[in-house]
């Protein structure tokens, strides 16, 4: 009877717990839902004006540094050097002797055309008293012609001459060797003016003209800006890669310009008014490369917008599509927001 009245009286006691436990949970989940209400607040935000501005259209391209001319400079056939008289690196002058080959066919050929030209003095004489016949005439004075072209011929490659100005930056041979038509005695290259080729992209075909002026700086000259000009359009596109070369040159009076030179060219290809907003209102979706930003509507809810952006200004962008002038973007906050959320615009 004892063991009854203690197993009745446990039993109520642990009801009498689970009652007390339920209504404290209840109550404790009816104070954390007022509680997470009271944590509901409106997401502040900083906001700028899109304003239409002037924007210049420049395209940066990569270019290498060309000379605008190059030259080999070697005879027609096999011969000994004679002398040397330049070196890599010398400044040579067009029409300046860099070289003699030996001349002893020179030679040869000199006392033959002069032999020539008197036979013909004398056969003139001749035919012009009746002596000879007009045949013999002509047989003697194209006998001389011949000569004459083999020797020219001969002393242009015994004496061997620039045919442009600008830098030696190949020798060779030394004094003494057999030249033996393999590689050229001499390379000089011009580098006043120099030259580069610029693939153009497809899109800016029709907006670059001959004689359109540019700007270039390479990495080997910190600091230093050259001017140029578009000199030459090439017909063709690349079917691979969707542009066109354009030919740049650059006068390089001081030679500072070296052939090799890792070059970025500027192009400019005019102004055009468009929209402006900070750089700090793009947000970036990462992995698809896509731009958006908040656009605050008038009743103070904002919209998740795809943008598309041209060139950057400084701190900011200059926006193709997806925003109007005098649309309102949101510049700071934009991490604690979404799309169609009401929003507290603060300064």
């Amino acid at each position: 009877m004892k063991n009854s009245i203690k197993a009745f009286a446990l039993i109520a006691l642990s009801a009498a717990v689970c009652a007390a436990c339920s209504s404290v949970s209840k109550k404790s989940q009816e104070q954390g839902e007022e509680n997470e209400q009271e944590a509901v607040v409106t997401p502040k935000v900083s906001v700028v004006a899109a304003t239409m501005r002037e924007v210049p259209q420049n395209g940066v391209y990569t270019s290498t540094v060309m000379p605008n001319a190059v030259n080999n400079i070697a005879p027609q056939s096999v011969n000994r050097i004679k002398s040397i008289n330049v070196e890599i690196g010398d400044f040579v002058s067009a029409g300046q002797v860099v070289a003699r080959m030996d001349v002893l066919n020179l030679d040869q050929a000199k006392l033959q055309m002069v032999n020539d030209s008197t036979e013909l003095a004398r056969i003139k004489s001749l035919y012009e008293v009746g002596g000879v016949s007009k045949s013999d005439l002509d047989a003697i004075t194209l006998s001389y012609k011949v000569r004459k072209a083999a020797y020219e011929n001969l002393l242009e490659n015994t004496v061997l001459r620039s045919p442009i100005s600008g830098v030696i930056t190949a020798r060779n041979y030394d004094k003494g060797d057999m030249f033996g038509m393999g590689q050229p005695i001499f390379t000089v290259q011009q580098i006043t003016p120099v030259k580069l080729l610029v693939a153009i992209s497809e899109s800016e075909y029709t907006k670059v003209k001959k004689g359109q002026k540019v700007t270039l700086v390479v990495d080997a000259l910190p600091g230093e800006s050259f001017d140029g000009t578009i000199s030459r359009l090439y017909p063709t596109m690349d079917a691979a890669t969707h542009t066109f070369n354009v030919e740049v040159k650059v006068p390089n009076y001081n030679r500072r310009l070296r052939p090799g030179m890792y070059a970025k060219v500027t192009v400019n290809f005019g102004k055009n008014n468009s929209v402006i907003i900070p750089d700090k209102a793009v947000v970036r979706q990462q992995g698809a490369g896509d731009k958006f930003v908040y656009i605050l509507n008038e009743d103070n809810t904002v919209t998740f917008k795809k943008i598309s952006l041209g060139v950057r200004l400084g701190n900011e962008y200059e926006v193709l599509s997806g925003v109007q002038e005098g649309e309102r973007v949101v510049t700071d906050g934009q991490l604690r927001i979404r799309d169609g959320v009401e929003v507290e615009v603060v300064e």
